[in-house]
């Protein structure tokens, strides 16, 4: 956002605007710090149950965040609207993410452990993702796939996204366009079709429609938030990218 944030001491007083931000400022240890998460910030279910909710990440309560006081708000580019930011920075330092792939997510973990005096931690757990990426078993055949994330209209992650970096860091070859969320054509022939558990939430109902669409292609129901978080979610991600990838 070409802005430059000035904290005058570390923030005692941390509202989360993204669930994965959020599940990364509980891996650091910041209990006590974070005062304010959304409601769609799930994890973890104690924080969930605990915190202060200010809203959706599109619709947020600003009064309810003013009432919180915060040192700091920590949101991202592409979850929370600008309108809400700008009305955000009459209230608190805000800081802003902006991630497209995994080195973008490192850098931003980075950036939140120095902000938030945890500094150690924070590089601790980018070693820890370095490494288990380095063990993740990419698929050498190169097949093609589409990542469905909505219904009606069938929507699909495009090459423009974070989501699009962890295909391809599973090897996979993504079909969809250029734009970060297109519509389906229809008429792709796809390798695999991942129906995502996020936002709109496929299930096993789902499956046999998809594959009236797609006969030739192998239909894989995915946990989307390791596809599409990207905090300390991600360590734990090639993990599951490999359990995926050995039933294609």
């Amino acid at each position: 956002m070409k802005r430059e944030v000035i904290l005058p001491a570390f923030p005692l007083r941390i509202i989360s605007l993204v669930p994965s931000q959020t599940e990364l400022l509980h891996y650091l240890g910041l209990e006590k710090e974070v005062v304010g998460v959304t409601k769609f910030c799930i994890h973890p279910d104690e924080w969930f149950r605990t915190k202060q909710r200010v809203g959706g990440t599109k619709s947020l309560n600003l009064e309810r965040i003013k009432l919180l006081k915060p040192d700091l708000i920590i949101g991202n580019k592409e979850e929370n609207e600008q309108s809400d930011i700008e009305a955000l920075l009459e209230i608190a330092p805000v800081w802003m993410s902006d991630i497209f792939d995994l080195n973008d997510s490192l850098e931003m973990i980075k950036s939140v452990g120095e902000i938030t005096n945890r500094t150690y931690e924070a590089n601790e757990l980018i070693q820890l993702i370095q490494n288990r990426f380095r063990s993740l078993k990419s698929i050498e055949k190169n097949k093609t796939v589409l990542y469905f994330i909505w219904q009606e209209p069938m929507m699909l992650a495009g090459k423009d996204t974070f989501i699009n970096s962890m295909l391809q860091h599973c090897g996979l070859q993504n079909l969809a366009g250029n734009t970060r969320y297109p519509e389906a054509i229809g008429t792709e022939n796809p390798d695999v079709v991942f129906l995502s558990s996020e936002p709109f939430p496929f299930g096993e109902k789902h499956i046999a429609e998809f594959q009236q669409i797609y006969p030739n292609a192998k239909i894989v129901l995915v946990d989307g938030e390791f596809f599409s978080w990207y905090g300390s979610r991600l360590k734990d991600a090639p993990d599951y990218f490999n359990r995926v990838l050995a039933q294609l």
